[in-house]
C-alpha cells in the first residue's frame, strides 16, 4: 500500500449501506441466529463447523476440476482476463468489509426473533438452504484472488524515497524481512479463517477474527482502528492528489505558485463528497481491472523519465535540500545532508515507515477468502502476489534511487522533471485516486455510523430513508474532517509514513500476531480424545479450564508460541519507532516553515 495504491481499487463494490450477503433468488440474508443470538458460541463450536466446511469445499473442487476438464493454454487466458468474474468478486468483497457491523444488527434481531420461538428465528428456513445460500456467493479461484490482492497492496511509488532514505543494503535487507513477515502475518489469517470459517457461522471482515477470538470488545475496538484507518488514507489522498492539482497548475515553468494550495485540496475534496453521494458503486467496477495496468503506467512513466534528471524544485520546497549537488548513492545508510527523512537513524525509520505501508492490504483477505470456492488455496495467490510485488518494489525502488540518488521523491510521480510527463502521471493518479478515496469513504464512514452513530446515538439503520439522509448529510462531513486532517499537515511522506507506523503495521503486523497467540493456544488446548463438540446440544465437554489449559496449549508448541509473541511485541516496537521518527520529522518541518498548515503555498 505504498504511498497511494490505486491498488485498492479491489475494494470496489455495492452500496456500501447494504450486506453483501444478500443474493437474488437466495436466503442469505437471513440472520444467524445462533451466532451471537439467543446463546454464545464456543471457538470448538466455531472450528467443528469449519472442518465441515472445509471437508465439504474439497469434494465440491475436486468435481468442479473434474468438470472443467484439462487446462488448456486458451481457457487459462480466458479465465483470466474475464471482466466478469473479477467485476463480481471485487463487488462482493467491498460488500463484505462494509457488511461487518450490519451482521451484528442482524444477530441481534435475530436474538429477539428467536425469543419468540425457534420456527420464527430461523423464518422457515433449513440449514440446508442457508448452506447452498451461503456456497452460492463462494465462486472465486484462487488466479481471480491473486489478482485481487495485487491490485489491493501494489503501490510501489514511495519505494524510491525509502531506499534513499535507507541505502541499497538496508533498504533491500528491510524490504525482504517486511515482505517476508507480511507473507507470515497472511498464512495466519489464512490458517485462521479456514481452521473457524463455515456456512453456519462466515467470516466476512477483519473484525470478525477478533470477535470469534477475544469478543465482541475486540471487535468493535479492530473496527474503530478500521475506521480510523480508513479516515487517514483519505486525508493522504486528499494532500497527494492537491499536490497533483498543484503541479498541473503551474505549467511548465514552475515558476508561479500556480492555483492555491489549499483550493487545489478543496477541488479534490469537492470531487471525493460528490462522488461519495453515489449509492451504488457497481459502475465503477471496470477500474478494478484497469488499476494495475494503471500503476504499470506510472511505473514505466517514472522509470523513462529518470534520465532527465530529478523534480529538484519539489524535492528543495519539500525538505529543504538545496539543488546543485551531484547524485550520489550509498550501499549503507546515506550520511547527514543526504537524506530528505531527517538525520541518520530517523531518516531510516521514516524509509522504514514507507517499506511498511507498501505491503499493507490484509485488512481485506478476510473479506477476499470469504468469496473463494475453495480457500485453502488462498496460500498460492498470497504467495505468487507477494513474490510478485516484492520483485516489483525491488527492481522499481533500486532503479530510480540510482538516477535521482538523494533528490529521489515521494511520490515518485511527482518527482518527474519532464512536466509533460509529470502531467500525465498527476492526471493518472488523480482519477485512479478519487476512485479509491470514494470508496475508502464509503466503508469507513459505514463503519464510524454504525459504531458510533446508530449504536451508541441510536440514529435509523442506513437501509432506512431518514438513514439515507443521514449518509447524504454526513458524507461532505466526513471528507471535510479527512481535508482538515490532510490540509494540517501538509508533509506527504512523513504522514504516510506515521499512517504506516501506526494504521497499516498494527493491521499487517501486529494484530495477525496477536490473533496468532490466541488461536493456537486454544487450538492446542483441546483433547481430542477426551473433549469433543455435540452438534445436538451445542456443547462441548472440557476437561479442564483457566491456567492449566492455556499452559497445556501453549506448550503444545512452545517455541511456535514464543516466536508469535516475540513477533507481536516487535511489531509493537516497530510501531513505536515508526511513530516517533515520522512526529519528530514533522515537528522538524513545521519549525523550519517547511509545512504550513492551511496555506496557499504548495508544498512541492
Amino acid at each position: 500500500m505504498a504511498s497511494l495504491p490505486p491498488a485498492n481499487l479491489a475494494l470496489d463494490g455495492g452500496d456500501p449501506r447494504k450486506s453483501s450477503i444478500r443474493a437474488e433468488n437466495t436466503v442469505a440474508d437471513v440472520p444467524h441466529v445462533d451466532d451471537g443470538g439467543n446463546r454464545v458460541v464456543s471457538f470448538e463450536e466455531y472450528m467443528y463447523y469449519a472442518s465441515i466446511a472445509r471437508a465439504k469445499e474439497k469434494e465440491a473442487n475436486a468435481r468442479f476440476i473434474a468438470a472443467r476438464g484439462p487446462r488448456t493454454f486458451k481457457n487459462v487466458i480466458k479465465g483470466r482476463i474475464s471482466k466478469y468474474e473479477a467485476h463480481e468478486v471485487s463487488t462482493q468483497v467491498a460488500g463484505s468489509i462494509s457488511a461487518v457491523e450490519t451482521d451484528e444488527k442482524s444477530r441481534r434481531d435475530g436474538a429477539h426473533a428467536a425469543a419468540e420461538g425457534a420456527g420464527a428465528a430461523n423464518y422457515g428456513v433449513t440449514p440446508e438452504q442457508r448452506e447452498a445460500a451461503s456456497r452460492a456467493l463462494r465462486t472465486a479461484s484462487w488466479g481471480t484472488i491473486f489478482y485481487l490482492i495485487t491490485t489491493d497492496i501494489l503501490g510501489p511509488a514511495g519505494a524510491p524515497w525509502a531506499f534513499a532514505q535507507m541505502g541499497y543494503g538496508p533498504g533491500i535487507a528491510l524490504y525482504t524481512v517486511f515482505g517476508a513477515m507480511s507473507y507470515y502475518s497472511g498464512w495466519i489469517l489464512y490458517t485462521i479463517f479456514c481452521g473457524l470459517d463455515s456456512y453456519r457461522f462466515p467470516i466476512r471482515g477483519y473484525g470478525d477474527f477478533f470477535y470469534r477470538m477475544f469478543g465482541p470488545g475486540a471487535r468493535h475496538f479492530v473496527n474503530v482502528a478500521q475506521a480510523l484507518l480508513l479516515m487517514v488514507n483519505v486525508a493522504v489522498i486528499i494532500l497527494s492528489n492537491g499536490q497533483s492539482i498543484s503541479q498541473i497548475s503551474r505549467g511548465s515553468s514552475g515558476e508561479t505558485t500556480g492555483i492555491c494550495f489549499v483550493a487545489c485540496m478543496l477541488i479534490f475534496m469537492a470531487a471525493g463528497f460528490l462522488l461519495g453521494q453515489i449509492r451504488t458503486l457497481q459502475r465503477l467496477g471496470w477500474l478494478a481491472n484497469l488499476s494495475v495496468w494503471l500503476t504499470a503506467t506510472l511505473v514505466i512513466l517514472c522509470m523513462g523519465s529518470v534520465g532527465h534528471g530529478p523534480n529538484y524544485a519539489a524535492v528543495e520546497a519539500s525538505f529543504g535540500m538545496p539543488p546543485g549537488a551531484p547524485i550520489q548513492t550509498f550501499a549503507g545508510m546515506p550520511p547527514p545532508g543526504y537524506t530528505t527523512g531527517g538525520e541518520g537513524f530517523v531518516a531510516s525509520l521514516n524509509g522504514l515507515n514507507i517499506a511498511v505501508f507498501s505491503y499493507g492490504g490484509a485488512l481485506l483477505f478476510a473479506a477476499l477468502m470469504a468469496e473463494m470456492r475453495h480457500p485453502v488455496d488462498f496460500w498460492k495467490s498470497l504467495l505468487i502476489a507477494e513474490i510478485f510485488i516484492y520483485s516489483l518494489y525491488l527492481f522499481f525502488g533500486l532503479f530510480v534511487y540510482s538516477f535521482q540518488g538523494q533528490y529521489t521523491y515521494n511520490p515518485a510521480v511527482q518527482g518527474i522533471a519532464l512536466y509533460g510527463i509529470q502531467t500525465a502521471g498527476n492526471i493518472i493518479s488523480l482519477v485512479s485516486n478519487l476512485i479509491a478515496a470514494v470508496l475508502y469513504s464509503n466503508i469507513g464512514l459505514k463503519v464510524v455510523y454504525n459504531e458510533v452513530f446508530h449504536q451508541l446515538l441510536g440514529f435509523p439503520d442506513l437501509t432506512t430513508t431518514i438513514g439515507k439522509l443521514w449518509w447524504a448529510a454526513l458524507v461532505p462531513i466526513y471528507w471535510a474532517v479527512a481535508f482538515i486532517i490532510g490540509a494540517s499537515v501538509p508533509q506527504f511522506s512523513y504522514i504516510v509514513g506515521l499512517v504506516g507506523a501506526l494504521f497499516i503495521l498494527s493491521f499487517t503486523y501486529t494484530f495477525p500476531a496477536w490473533l496468532a497467540i490466541g488461536y493456537w493456544v486454544r487450538k492446542d488446548a483441546m483433547i481430542d480424545e477426551e473433549e469433543q463438540f455435540d452438534p445436538v446440544t451445542n456443547t462441548y465437554n472440557y476437561v479442564d479450564h483457566g491456567w492449566k489449559r492455556w499452559k497445556r496449549g501453549f506448550m503444545k508448541k512452545p517455541f511456535f508460541n514464543t516466536f508469535n509473541i516475540f513477533y507481536f511485541l516487535g511489531a509493537l516496537v516497530t510501531c513505536a519507532l515508526g511513530c516517533y521518527s515520522s512526529i519528530v520529522s514533522l515537528r522538524q518541518a513545521f519549525q523550519s516553515n517547511i509545512a504550513t498548515s492551511l496555506s496557499c503555498t504548495p508544498p512541492l
